[in-house]
């Protein structure tokens, strides 16, 4: 359960990030899965269990007549305010497994399979060559796809997996690799729809923070910092917790500085003052990066007034007092609380 959420979910700043979260997680054939490890407010990009990061799809070797279909579509790129467009060889069109080719390869280095990778996308019906509602980023900002959540899309992941950054492309993807026979009526998209993929690898979330280490003041809780696992956060011993909230960069990134209303991807571990146990962290449980947009009640209020005016590649330490998290009630299940102070080393890793 993220802890740090209240109960209603982040409100997403756009109809599109809220029809794409709704593609990411629609499982093929339709999973009737209600496994949800990450609890309220969840991101797309966050995982759930273990083994959601097991087995993800790889694109199979292209077949000559589907290949012959793919790289016969016309795509017109987005410019300005206007998304991208295609001409269909023909319609309906239809492949017999996800087929992508590459419109102009990019010079970066390729995505890894368990890649963060931020994409610029838009889909359209393969029956008719129209776009598909709510898909298109290409004229708000970029999306973050988790290649290695095998709950994403498989169509999504064949097509970006394993490609260099700055590379663009289209695919098409049959019903098996999206919604399966019951296809997503909210959307459009029957049990037998096609769909045509144009997309953009713009680049891949770091894994931790990157910039110049920051000397921590004396008095405030020490940070062991752990690739594959929770930080070790350590509260000093004989301290009373401070009465404000505390905001101390621990590594300085030099990134983009994070504006109200931006959506933010950071990995995190909190600890209560009390006890020093860590009760949430996005770095156990196969959980991945959680997103939320900034200053727009997602969060408790010490998370949004840390994160605003913090840049993309810092690592904060958070000391949030309870009138800046979970007040005199704590948390609804109890674990938290009422009058506790908690501890935060969150890792900003970018806002696309």
């Amino acid at each position: 359960m993220r802890l740090i959420v209240p109960k209603a979910r982040p409100r997403l700043t756009t109809a599109v990030a809220a029809s794409l979260a709704s593609l990411m997680l629609l499982t093929a054939c339709g999973s009737d899965s209600e496994n949800d490890s990450s609890g309220e407010g969840s991101s797309e990009s966050a995982s759930g269990a273990d083994d959601s990061k097991e087995s993800t799809p790889t694109l199979a070797e292209p077949k000559e007549e589907d290949l012959e279909k793919v790289e016969d579509i016309e795509v017109t790129a987005a410019e300005g305010k206007k998304g991208p467009s295609v001409e269909l060889p023909e319609k309906p069109l239809e492949v017999s497994q996800t087929t992508r080719t590459t419109l102009e390869e990019g010079d970066g280095k390729d995505l890894a399979d368990d890649a963060y990778a931020t994409v610029d996308l838009a889909m359209f019906s393969a029956k008719d060559g129209k776009a598909v509602e709510g898909s298109e980023t290409y004229t708000s900002s970029p999306i973050v796809l988790d290649l290695g959540n095998k709950q994403s899309l498989p169509g999504l992941v064949k097509a970006i997996k394993g490609q260099p950054v700055g590379t663009s492309g289209v695919a098409v993807l049959p019903p098996e690799d999206l919604f399966g026979e019951q296809g997503a009526p909210q959307l459009g998209i029957s049990g037998k729809d096609n769909l045509v993929l144009v997309y953009d690898v713009r680049g891949e979330l770091p894994p931790k923070a990157q910039g110049k280490k920051v000397e921590p003041k004396k008095g405030l809780p020490t940070v062991d910092w752990k690739a594959d696992a929770p930080a070790d956060i350590t509260i000093p011993e004989g301290e009373e917790p401070p009465k404000d909230l505390v905001v101390e960069k621990l590594i300085e990134g030099d990134g983009e500085t994070i504006k109200k209303d931006d959506y933010v991807y950071v990995s995190y571990t909190g600890v209560n003052w009390k006890d020093g146990k860590v009760f949430d962290s996005s770095m156990k449980d196969g959980r991945g990066p959680f997103a939320f947009p900034v200053g727009q009640n997602a969060v408790i209020p010490g998370w949004d007034k840390a994160v605003e005016g913090a840049k993309v590649g810092d690592r904060l330490l958070v000391v949030v007092p309870p009138e800046e998290g979970y007040g005199k009630e704590g948390t609804p299940d109890g674990s938290i609380k009422g009058g506790s102070t908690l501890v935060f080393t969150v890792d900003v890793l970018g806002a696309p």
